[in-house]
């Protein structure tokens, strides 16, 4: 099959052990990023398996609709970048392994590096150093203080866990049968959403960005927070109202934000306004960007094209294009 692979920006996939899968096919990797139909629906023109790296890049009707050779497009995680409706219409099998078994450990990390680089200033400590300047802010201890984890899935699982292993106290908030969940798995949960934002010295957001989900972070809610505390989202930008949470932080509560998610992505505007704030750590979308986390991720995107190549198709996540599916020619 004619491969494509978008936006895999240092070229990192082609130095994978899982690539060795691909072996047999005909691969074209890009490394840049484009938006553009035209730029990509030249691209794509000859493709037959389209390979995403998360939601780097918008699949929509406009442009499916120029790719008569596309067959399936195989990714990992949701797909609220992909025309799902459009791709059935269209006889293109879209498969996805939500990963049900096994969480982020990169994000869990990460989510953890940034209240660490937050609450010790690291990176402005660091700004600061090499400007020649030595010390220029006391930071804060976790040890004793709580940590609010937002959601409870896999991932905030393991974050929890860190939580505990640096002596902080850990409260729960997520949706009722989650929160039973954690009361059996011996985590404390809040009162209420409202005592939630108002008790934590850290807060951690944990969720899949769904209808349900979606702006579920009010500029109310942040406006119980202390005027010490930390709110860190490695989900998803789209969990907070838009705004709320810039305006929150130029009224001072919370006082720190780390954030790794953004509305629109990438973020290659130095004046975003969440760049302009100093108590704010930004990082650009790092979560599940490790090798190890490549390796696991796109052992089961290739293992999905085989399946498709092999006649079996795996992961589906259309299953009602299967009956009309486009035929390779």
């Amino acid at each position: 099959m004619k491969v494509t692979i978008l936006d895999d920006y240092h070229d990192t996939l082609r130095t994978l052990a899982c690539f060795s899968k691909l072996a047999g096919h005909e691969v074209t990797i890009w490394n840049d990023h484009v938006e553009a139909t035209d730029a990509l629906a030249q691209r794509l023109h000859d493709t037959e398996a389209l390979v995403l790296i998360r939601e780097r890049t918008k699949i929509r009707a406009p442009l499916l609709e120029r790719l008569p050779r596309l067959l399936l497009i195989s990714q990992r995680s949701v797909w609220p970048h992909i025309d799902i409706d459009a791709c059935t219409r269209l006889g293109i099998i879209v498969a996805s392994d939500m990963h049900a078994g096994t969480p982020s450990y990169a994000t869990a990390e990460l989510a953890w590096g940034l209240i660490l680089a937050a609450v010790r200033q690291i990176p402005q400590q660091m700004a600061a150093l090499k400007a020649g300047r030595w010390q220029i802010g006391v930071g804060s201890t976790l040890r004793g203080k709580t940590l609010g984890v937002y959601g409870w899935g896999r991932i905030a699982h393991v974050v929890a866990g860190y939580g505990r292993a640096f002596g902080m106290n850990v409260l729960v908030w997520a949706r009722e049968p989650s929160r039973q969940r954690a009361r059996q798995e011996g985590f404390a949960v809040a009162d209420s959403k409202a005592a939630f934002f108002a008790e934590c010295d850290v807060i951690s957001l944990h969720m899949r960005l769904v209808d349900a989900t979606r702006h579920i972070v009010t500029a109310h809610d942040l406006a119980q927070m202390k005027p010490t505390a930390l709110i860190v989202n490695t989900s998803r930008a789209a969990l907070i109202e838009p705004g709320a949470l810039v305006g929150a932080l130029r009224t001072g509560r919370p006082r720190l934000a780390a954030v790794d998610v953004y509305e629109e992505e990438p973020v290659i505007d130095p004046c975003h306004p969440l760049l302009a704030i100093d108590e704010v750590v930004a990082t650009p979308h790092l979560g599940y960007v490790s090798r190890e986390e490549y390796e696991i991720q796109f052992s089961d995107v290739f293992d999905q094209i085989l399946a498709y190549a092999a006649g079996t198709p795996i992961n589906v996540v259309n299953p009602d294009c299967l009956a009309r599916a486009r035929r390779g020619v």
